[in-house]
């Protein structure tokens, strides 16, 4: 009984609205208070497949993604580590820097790094989109590492250091597998976050960088809830589709390492 009633309340939180969402771009003259439209049809799909500039912006919303989640995976385990085992001074005020972007709106930094990128050559570049795309994530990626190093505690990695093994094994063998949980949320919350960002691209790519959410923006304004609600199944699928790919090689690097 626990069990269907969970079922139930997940496919009515999450599910249903997804369900709905396809339905919506499919259907004809879906009127209230009709339950079922009175014909399918996919012409709002092949308004969105024949949009000229969807197969480009695809890849590069991916690319960016990919590089913007290593990133944030990179220095967030570094600077969450260093917050959480670590003691030294002035640690307040540097964890409220890096805290800052949270508290101040991304646009008011955007706009301040827009001429520090035109003097340094990365706007209307990607790699100018990849850094901008840190100020909105970076915060959160470094507060959930922090939240898992104190977790997981000092005393473990202690124990393997009088063990005699060496950092990096300890780094791969006991805080990664334990730290899987908070790797997940912050994949996952990055992407999302950087899949989302139409203003910040806009401001530093310069129109010269085209993510999935520079053209669905102009779509949004339709009248037509076909066209929109085929644009959001879209943007529902990468989130879903970047989460295969990572577990995918999640996977792979497990089989890696126990082959070396």
């Amino acid at each position: 009984m626990k069990k269907l009633i969970y079922f139930m309340l997940f496919f009515i939180v999450f599910l249903f609205p997804i369900v709905f969402l396809f339905i919506q771009s499919v259907a004809v003259q879906w009127r209230w208070p009709q339950i079922f439209p009175e014909m399918f049809h996919f012409y709002s799909w092949e308004i969105l497949f024949i949009e000229p500039r969807l197969i480009e912006a695809l890849q590069v919303t991916m690319f960016i993604g990919f590089v913007v989640v290593f990133i944030n995976l990179l220095l967030g385990i570094l600077a969450g580590k260093g917050l959480s085992h670590h003691q030294f001074k002035g640690k307040s005020m540097i964890e409220m820097i890096l805290m800052a972007p949270i508290l101040v709106p991304s646009l008011a930094i955007a706009l301040g790094l827009h001429m520090t990128f035109i003097r340094l050559g990365l706007a209307n570049h990607w790699v100018g989109v990849v850094f901008v795309h840190l100020v909105p994530t970076l915060p959160y990626t470094i507060r959930i590492f922090r939240s898992g190093y104190d977790r997981l505690g000092r005393k473990i990695i202690e124990q393997g250091i009088t063990l005699g093994i060496s950092h990096w094994k300890i780094f791969w063998t006991i805080e990664i597998p334990l730290l899987m949980p908070s790797i997940r949320s912050a994949v996952m919350l990055t992407y999302i976050i950087s899949l989302s960002q139409y203003a910040l691209t806009a401001i530093i790519g310069g129109g010269n960088v085209v993510t999935l959410a520079l053209v669905y923006y102009p779509f949004f304004q339709s009248s037509n809830p076909g066209v929109i609600a085929s644009f959001s199944f879209l943007f529902f699928l990468l989130p879903i589709l970047f989460f295969i790919i990572f577990e995918g090689t999640v996977k792979l690097l497990k089989i890696l390492l126990k082959v070396g």
